[in-house]
């Protein structure tokens, strides 16, 4: 086998002494039809997976041999040898097995076709026999195999992996198939999910499904994609957020709710945003936002030991099952910038103490006073927040949907019940005692209106029928959104959302 038969993908496929790779591979295909072989069936049943082959023969000694059979499929990763004997790697999505391939068991017919028809990136299935090689290496005696999906196009190289990253995030199953870091990568996404499942589960919660196109957009500070229904000749929002549809579903008594699922918002793309994210929201009645912070730390905290992401050997390490940090967002960006931005309650006075600052280089030039806040935030606390950290007591101005914070003597702070949660330098999670008084939720929606008047174009669109459920009564409720994509970049050690969504949005 030469190291033809491999190429870089996105290059020609021809091998370095100019064959086309494609136009042989096409040849072999022939071959095995003209032999009678069908090199695309429909099924190969009974297949095991080869973690599972194993586990069953883990512990035996180098040089042992078995009288156990097995069925494996996967890929063909590499092959040594020629004549009498050939070794063989396949994959499959759980490991790799070597196989022996023995003239003396296969026949020189079905030996020259295993040598000289199937190549490297072929779907193979194989039965045969468990035995250790004289090196200790688990292997499979093959019996016999089938090819089950003939490659006319090369693997990545299978030294080198698939390296152009761009060409990785295009073409993910090249990406998948060249490079184990990212399989493993995808893998651990979903166990993380999985195990944000169980938790919930395990803790009452209901898993829901709301509206993906929506009426009226809303539960965040967002632009929307807008698309058009044809037969209601009607336009409608792809979701910016799910909280309004599951707090509905509090008012209505199902109590602990989530929902794990994409939202859209048709914003910029950097290492932390792309225009479709998976986001996890759950809704606890009769809690607030210290409930909402305890169960997070509780979740996270059990992933994390779940999938083994905490290594106290690491000085770099997450600690993930340490206690997280917490303190207040002003005192935050105070401690950052020397602003206390409580002290200047609107968009003049904040702007001309940031243009006094010598610790920021912020353009203050027609923001509103939010903005600001968010502006001062976003670049001079979020990127050195690496350790799980929990800023507390957010401005209303930030939070239309937070209930005022709670004072001993019922003085308004204009501080609301918030928090968000930071990890990696990035924000990965929001949450409130979510405000529940319809007059005051009107209100708000209406001083949201107004921020649009102004230039805001996040701002959030009053919504009647969100405030009517309201007025049906909806008891105190703790709500919080997760970034699943950043709590994966965070635990799989990436850099960028592109790393841990499959197919991510690219320009053409």
């Amino acid at each position: 086998m030469s190291d033809a038969e491999t190429a870089p993908p996105g290059a020609p496929d021809a091998g370095d002494d100019g064959t086309d790779l494609l136009a042989v591979r096409r040849g072999k295909l022939d071959r095995l039809r003209a032999e009678g072989i069908e090199p695309f069936p429909h099924d190969f049943d009974g297949v095991e997976a080869i973690a599972a082959v194993r586990e069953r023969h883990a512990g035996l000694e180098a040089g042992a041999e078995t009288d156990v059979r097995h069925r494996i499929a996967g890929r063909l990763h590499a092959r040594r040898g020629q004549g009498k004997m050939a070794f063989l790697d396949l994959d499959d999505r759980g490991g790799r097995l070597q196989l022996q391939a023995k003239l003396d068991v296969l026949g020189p017919e079905r030996m020259s076709r295993l040598l000289e028809a199937v190549d490297l990136g072929d779907v193979l299935g194989v039965d045969g026999v468990a035995f250790v090689s004289r090196r200790g290496e688990l292997s499979l005696r093959i019996e016999d195999f089938t090819v089950l999906a003939k490659a006319l196009r090369p693997p990545p190289d299978k030294h080198h992996g698939l390296q152009d990253t761009e060409l990785r995030q295009r073409r993910r199953e090249l990406d998948l198939l060249g490079n184990e870091e990212t399989r493993e990568a995808f893998i651990t996404r979903s166990r993380i999910v999985s195990e944000i499942r169980r938790y919930l589960d395990g803790e009452g919660f209901l898993e829901v499904e709301t509206p993906v196109l929506q009426p009226l957009y809303g539960g965040a500070l967002a632009r929307p994609f807008v698309t058009h229904h044809n037969a209601l000749d009607r336009d409608f929002y792809l979701r910016i957020a799910t909280e309004l549809y599951l707090k509905r579903l509090i008012v209505g008594g199902l109590e602990r709710v989530y929902e794990i699922g994409k939202n859209f918002r048709n914003e910029g793309i950097s290492h932390k945003h792309n225009p479709e994210f998976t986001m996890l929201e759950w809704y606890e009645a009769y809690a607030d936002v210290e409930d909402a912070a305890n169960r997070l730390e509780a979740c996270v905290q059990h992933v994390a030991r779940a999938i083994g992401v905490d290594d106290p050997e690491d000085p770099d390490a997450i600690r993930w099952t340490e206690p997280w940090k917490r303190q207040t967002l002003a005192g935050a960006i105070e401690e950052a910038t020397g602003i206390d931005v409580l002290a200047h309650r609107d968009a003049a006075s904040l702007a001309q103490v940031i243009r006094d600052s010598d610790a920021t280089d912020l353009d203050p030039d027609g923001r509103t006073w939010p903005q600001l806040v968010d502006d001062l935030l976003s670049k001079h606390v979020e990127p050195f927040l690496q350790q799980p950290t929990m800023l507390f007591d957010y401005p209303v101005e930030l939070s239309p949907f937070a209930k005022a914070k709670r004072t001993a003597d019922g003085v308004d702070t204009g501080l609301v019940e918030r928090f968000e949660a930071f990890a990696c330098g990035m924000e990965i999670a929001n949450a409130f005692s979510e405000l529940n008084d319809p007059d005051e939720q009107r209100r708000r929606f209406e001083e949201q209106a107004r921020l649009e008047l102004e230039g805001d174009d996040e701002a959030q669109p009053y919504d009647e029928a969100f405030v009517e459920a309201l007025e049906q009564g909806m008891p105190p409720t703790g709500g919080l959104g997760l970034g699943i994509d950043r709590l994966v970049i965070c635990m799989t050690g990436r850099r960028t959302i592109r790393e841990v969504v499959l197919f991510p949005a690219m320009r053409d």
